[in-house]
């Protein structure tokens, strides 16, 4: 049996908690040729450069013998390419801020305010909190669901049926394993029925108009007109599950980390205005997004020594170019406060997350909130346990023991 590549063991289930030691032997080769004929990316400058070029296609249809619905999430903003791409993101991003809405973030606030402050205020009498299922995820998902116009009743739906969809990719060596194979075949089906869903949804706003985005997209009187049906569900599905996924990630991730480095929850507790550079800090150290996979070369692409040939699939390995020493001294520590921090965690170019300014907003809200309030606490395990989801990379459970809740 061949010895498996540095990208294929930081892919395995058992290194989830710590791939770095792994991404480091990887960027030795920034692009590197994996057994597969794919091409990961795993350094900072050679990253940036080719979310640049615009001889890489974001859309998998495009690569030689893409079958058609292969990719649950195809079809959306994420996996078009220009121009049809330009169109579909000013289509949605008229309802979510400027020119359109340019205060809604902000008039956000206080609503997001007041969903952490609850889910704080239900921790009392507790000695032992997950984190996760406690604080990280009820917080986003609610604030999503209110972005979106989603009935905060379908949530423990719709998370299922995301768990199952992302449960079933995998990446790395284990993809062919049956246990593995039996999650990717659970996905169509429950993609499936989530598209149901959001397609009721969105026949229920045509009758009767509501709030949210998704009332808003499908009323849009825009001068590009309203998104096509498919459109509008593979959209909203996207922005369902990114809208949550990378935020609970950054948040369980944000207080696993300050725990870590005591010294930086310190320094945060004495100065609570670090939070805003803070976020930016906590997200490179542990991106929520650790790989993008529907990448590929529109023609041959010369690059850091290596050439690209045309058709192939290329990983981008963010979590590695965040921790890249070429680009962010030393990268492996937590600093608050570090200079020129500009990670790659909400990607670079035409893709960059429309949704950042809102998960940064409840990012520092929840980090604060949860350090202001939350009396001692102390990881019960470390390394806590991880999903599976290579690319959405964060605990499963964080389980702490803590003193108390302030008011």
């Amino acid at each position: 049996m061949a010895e498996e590549t540095p990208w294929q063991q930081a892919l395995r289930k058992a290194n989830r908690a710590n791939p770095y030691p792994f991404y480091a032997e990887l960027r030795k080769t920034p692009v590197s040729r994996q057994p597969d004929g794919s091409y990961v990316v795993s350094t900072y400058r050679e990253l940036v450069q080719l979310l640049h070029d615009p001889r890489v296609s974001s859309d998998p249809r495009k690569r030689p013998g893409a079958i058609p619905g292969a990719d649950p999430l195809e079809a959306n903003i994420i996996e078009v390419d220009p121009p049809e791409h330009d169109v579909d993101r000013r289509r949605m991003m008229r309802h979510f801020g400027p020119p359109e809405r340019p205060h809604m973030i902000a008039d956000l606030e206080p609503e997001i305010r007041r969903i952490f402050a609850g889910l704080l205020d239900d921790m009392k009498g507790k000695t032992r909190i997950d984190v996760v299922d406690d604080f990280a995820f009820p917080g986003p998902v609610t604030v999503i669901c209110k972005v979106l116009g989603v009935p905060l009743e379908s949530i423990p739906r719709f998370h299922g049926w995301i768990e199952t969809a992302l449960d079933g990719l995998d990446f790395g060596p284990e993809a062919s394993d049956p246990e593995q194979q039996r999650r990717l075949a659970a996905v169509p089906a429950v993609v499936a029925e989530m598209k149901q869903f959001l397609a009721d949804l969105f026949d229920q706003y045509r009758k009767q108009p509501g709030l949210g985005m998704l009332s808003g997209m499908v009323h849009d009187d825009g001068p590009e007109g309203r998104l096509p049906q498919e459109l509008l569900v593979n959209n909203a599905m996207l922005m369902l599950f990114a809208g949550h996924e990378t935020t609970v990630n950054l948040i369980a991730h944000s207080v696993l980390s300050l725990l870590r480095h005591p010294d930086q929850l310190e320094r945060l507790r004495r100065r609570p205005e670090l939070i805003v550079p803070g976020v930016e800090e906590l997200l490179r150290f542990e991106s929520s997004v650790q790989l993008w996979h529907s990448r590929s070369a529109l023609e041959d692409i010369e690059i850091a020594g290596t050439t690209i040939p045309a058709g192939s699939t290329i990983f981008l390995c963010y979590g590695s170019a965040n921790r890249d020493p070429e680009r962010f001294e030393n990268p492996d520590k937590l600093d608050l406060e570090r200079p020129n921090n500009q990670h790659v965690g909400y990607s670079q170019g035409i893709h960059y997350c429309f949704g950042a300014p809102l998960a940064r907003l409840e990012v520092q809200t929840a980090v604060s909130e949860f350090f202001r309030r939350v009396e001692n606490p102390r990881l019960v395990e470390d390394p806590p346990p991880y999903r599976h989801n290579q690319i959405f990379r964060g605990p499963r459970h964080l389980w702490v023991d803590i003193d108390g809740i302030r008011d």
